[in-house]
């Protein structure tokens, strides 16, 4: 009786102390869950190579990937650091594409469109017969010759921009098909070649196409930076200091 007595005055004692040691436990578990795992010496210099290996470290960077994109690529694998130059080759080739884009706007320069009577003809550079972009604005393709860069965006009606949206969408399915789904190896090969850059003798592995592109990374990363400036000087004036369109 006694026995059972002792038990029970010290039943609330023990569950309090088993409580406390599994609320322990619990906070241990968790604290562990978060800990930083250490990782191998060889799975860290494998990864480092595949990171310093990737086409497109060139000596502007003391031929090593710079800390951002370190960073960024730290848990990469092969396909998630080939995803990543496709990214970066289409958005450099839309780049180059816009500053192109972006200073024939800038200097006036009116394009051929349609061989017809309107003020975005290089043939007909004034007409009081322009042709409409969109019979519901009333903007003509004049209007869009004459406009600013970033205006001319507003100027577009929806009706446009569902086509470029369209358009885009369907680049984006091809390139797709074409990089991962038939494995294709090269990032930003596609398969479209008309000039023949790729059926040269030697083919990728060909020093001279290697060369080109290796210049066409640069050149897209230089047109990225510049599309960057002339857009926030167009935002903000006097945001770049140095010439520009």
């Amino acid at each position: 009786l006694m026995h059972k007595l002792h038990l029970q005055t010290n039943a609330p004692k023990v569950l309090d102390t088993m409580m406390k040691i599994a609320a322990l436990a619990t906070l241990l578990a968790s604290a562990s869950a978060f800990a930083p795992v250490a990782q191998s010496p060889r799975t860290s210099v494998a990864q480092n190579a595949l990171i310093e290996e990737a086409f497109g470290i060139s000596v502007e960077t003391g031929n090593k990937c710079p800390p951002l994109g370190r960073w960024i690529l730290e848990d990469a694998n092969e396909n998630g650091i080939k995803w990543w130059q496709n990214a970066e080759i289409k958005n450099g080739r839309v780049a180059m594409v816009a500053t192109i884009g972006y200073m024939v706007q800038k200097f006036g320069v009116h394009m051929p469109l349609y061989l017809g009577p309107s003020g975005s003809n290089a043939f007909h550079p004034e007409s009081s017969k322009d042709w409409l972009l969109s019979s519901t604005s009333g903007v003509t393709f004049s209007d869009i010759s004459h406009a600013a860069p970033l205006d001319t965006i507003g100027m577009v009606p929806a009706a446009g921009w569902v086509q470029i949206l369209f358009a885009a969408g369907l680049f984006e399915f091809a390139g797709y098909k074409r990089q991962w789904t038939d494995n294709n190896p090269i990032p930003g090969n596609y398969g479209y070649d008309p000039l023949g850059f790729t059926k040269r003798e030697g083919g990728w592995d060909s020093k001279e196409l290697t060369k080109l592109r290796m210049m066409e990374i640069k050149n897209g990363r230089v047109a990225m930076m510049a599309m960057a400036g002339w857009l926030s000087n167009e935002s903000i004036p006097g945001a770049l200091p140095v010439w520009h369109p």
